[in-house]
C-alpha cells in the first residue's frame, strides 16, 4: 500500500509541475526577455523541484516554493554570466480577426517594452504581483526581501509604467481602454 501511495503522490506532483510550467515560463520570460533563457530557467527550476520535492512541507505553498526556486535560478544565472543577448519578441495571439490580433500584439508589445525598461527588482515585483497574482507576503518570500521593499518597488514600478504608457494611451483612446483592463 505504501508503494501505491508513493506512486499516486508522485503522479499528482508531476501533474502540478506540468500545470505550473506555463506560469513559470511567463514570469521567467518577463524577467529576462529571452525565450531560450526563460525555457532554460524553467527547466532548471522544474529539475530542482523534482529533485528536492521532499523539502516541500505544505502542498498549498507549492506555487510560492516553485517561484522561489525560479528566482534563485535567475539570480544564479546572472551570477555566472553578466551579459545577456536579446532576441526578437515572440508575438502570441489567439484572436480571430486580423484587427484584433494587431491591436493585441501592439498592446502586448507596449506593456512588455514598458516592463523591460524597469529596473530588475521592479520588473520582478510587478510581474509576480500584477501578472501572476501573488500576494506581497508571497513575493517577499520568493525574492527573499522585506515586504516594505516589495511595496515600494511595486509603487515605483507602477508609476514608471504609467509614465511610459501614458503618451501612447493619450494618442489612441482604443489603447487606453484596453490597457486599463490589463491586470
Amino acid at each position: 500500500m505504501d508503494l501505491l501511495d508513493f506512486f499516486l503522490r508522485s503522479r499528482e506532483a508531476e501533474r502540478a509541475l506540468e500545470q505550473a510550467r506555463a506560469r513559470l515560463y511567463r514570469v521567467a520570460y518577463a524577467w529576462c526577455h529571452n525565450a531560450a533563457l526563460a525555457d532554460d530557467l524553467v527547466q532548471e527550476t522544474l529539475t530542482k523541484a523534482l529533485r528536492k520535492s521532499s523539502q516541500l512541507r505544505d502542498p498549498k505553498a507549492r506555487d510560492a516554493w516553485l517561484f522561489t526556486i525560479l528566482a534563485n535560478c535567475y539570480r544564479d544565472h546572472f551570477r555566472k554570466q553578466r551579459d545577456m543577448d536579446d532576441i526578437d519578441e515572440i508575438e502570441i495571439s489567439h484572436e480571430t480577426t486580423p484587427e484584433s490580433e494587431t491591436s493585441s500584439a501592439e498592446i502586448v508589445s507596449m506593456v512588455r517594452a514598458a516592463i523591460a525598461r524597469l529596473p530588475q527588482g521592479q520588473r520582478q515585483v510587478v510581474t509576480l504581483v500584477d501578472l501572476e497574482g501573488f500576494s506581497y507576503v508571497e513575493v517577499a518570500q520568493i525574492l527573499d526581501v522585506p515586504i516594505g521593499t516589495i511595496m515600494s518597488r511595486l509603487c515605483r514600478a507602477r508609476n514608471a509604467m504609467k509614465d511610459i504608457l501614458l503618451p501612447a494611451m493619450q494618442q489612441n483612446p482604443m489603447l487606453n481602454r484596453a490597457i486599463r483592463r490589463i491586470k
